[in-house]
């Protein structure tokens, strides 16, 4: 079931995956004459929050230097093909978001003459694609129910921003920007800065709300760059309690439904060799994670888009955008990490030997 949750995740979490995925429990205090005056004690406005519900349309745009993929409705609705998974995670896209805890969340994103929804409403999980009236649906088990939100709730920018802070450590710089508006609300921003020139990241700039203290919208800089390379942000935002019609969901008349059972107890603490297991190396923002050989399928290195995206290097093919970088080598090894290709391509010659 994982692997259709996926789908819908941002490419900024890539560059991200060194940070914890620990969802925001957005707003709290604070006031909205923005009282605050240090990186210090805006890092605590947002730590602080204990608002559980908000709503609000999100706008995510990115220019990562890569080539144009298809997008949802000039394609099939094959719901495991690369080209959805990326065409969502790479392309300018507006999606709906509410959220009444970790309990009901729903995410719709919004197509050209199309829709798709991620939610969960307590124990239902549903993923509804109305091109080609695709709906699948998902119970979970009492043991599971206290941390399987879908993975849709990445593309808030509260969600966002916190797998960046989480990434906060000596090796960056934080600090206060002029403060700004967004969705018509004054906000802090919020600036992280890698010290290390190793890293393709130049900044990440979040947008905090200085009455409530949630991540407003995150924008992803390129080393070197002014403008940024990717950003997600609200266009509106209230912090009103959604309506809990929003999260019941009825399948379309004539939809087709599969049921997808998910993994028992026993099952969720399989024993930790009977999935690849990633690998670190680096530190801070120049982290490399890597997956072992054989976890690139061989029907990867036979998808289209994949020789569409990526280009041949020593030892494999390489994707290389303007703050990610992922190296496929020859023996199935997989390394992604927010640096140049020539670190990924150093950091498997190292764990080859």
């Amino acid at each position: 079931m994982e692997h259709r949750w996926l789908r819908w995740a941002p490419a900024v979490v890539v560059p991200a995956v060194i940070a914890a995925a620990v969802v925001i429990t957005p707003l709290a205090a604070g006031a909205s004459d923005l009282p605050v005056s240090t990186p210090a004690d805006v890092l605590h406005l947002v730590a602080a929050s204990n608002t559980r519900s908000f709503s609000g349309t999100v706008e995510q745009n990115s220019d990562l230097g890569l080539p144009s993929l298809p997008t949802a409705t000039s394609k099939g609705t094959d719901d495991n093909s690369a080209a959805d998974l990326l065409e969502l995670a790479l392309a300018d896209h507006t999606a709906k978001v509410w959220v009444d805890g970790p309990a009901r969340v729903r995410v719709q994103v919004l197509d050209q003459l199309a829709e798709r929804d991620a939610i969960r409403n307590g124990s239902d999980l549903w993923l509804y694609q109305s091109s080609g009236e695709k709906v699948t649906h998902a119970t979970l088990p009492a043991h599971a129910q206290k941390d399987a939100t879908p993975h849709a709730t990445s593309l808030t920018p509260s969600q966002l921003a916190q797998r960046f802070l989480d990434a906060v450590d000596p090796s960056t710089k934080v600090s206060l920007g002029d403060p700004t508006q967004v969705a018509g609300r004054d906000a802090y921003d919020l600036v992280l800065t890698p010290k290390a020139d190793t890293t393709l990241i130049g900044t990440v700039s979040i947008a905090v709300d200085g009455k409530t203290g949630i991540p407003l919208k995150v924008a992803v800089t390129a080393r070197g760059a002014s403008a940024p390379a990717f950003e997600a942000g609200f266009t509106s935002f209230s912090d009103q309690k959604p309506d809990a019609d929003v999260f019941a969901f009825a399948p379309p008349k004539g939809a087709s439904v599969s049921e997808q059972k998910l993994p028992d107890a026993g099952r969720m603490h399989e024993p930790a060799g009977s999935h690849p297991m990633p690998s670190v190396s680096g530190t801070g923002w120049a982290t490399v994670v890597a997956l072992p050989a054989g976890s690139a399928p061989s029907a990867v290195s036979d998808d289209p888009l994949f020789s569409q995206l990526t280009q041949p290097v020593d030892g494999g093919r390489a994707l290389s955008s303007s703050i990610l970088s992922v190296l496929v080598t020859a023996d199935g090894r997989v390394l992604a990490g927010s640096v140049p290709v020539s670190a990924l391509q150093a950091a498997a010659q190292a764990s080859a030997k």
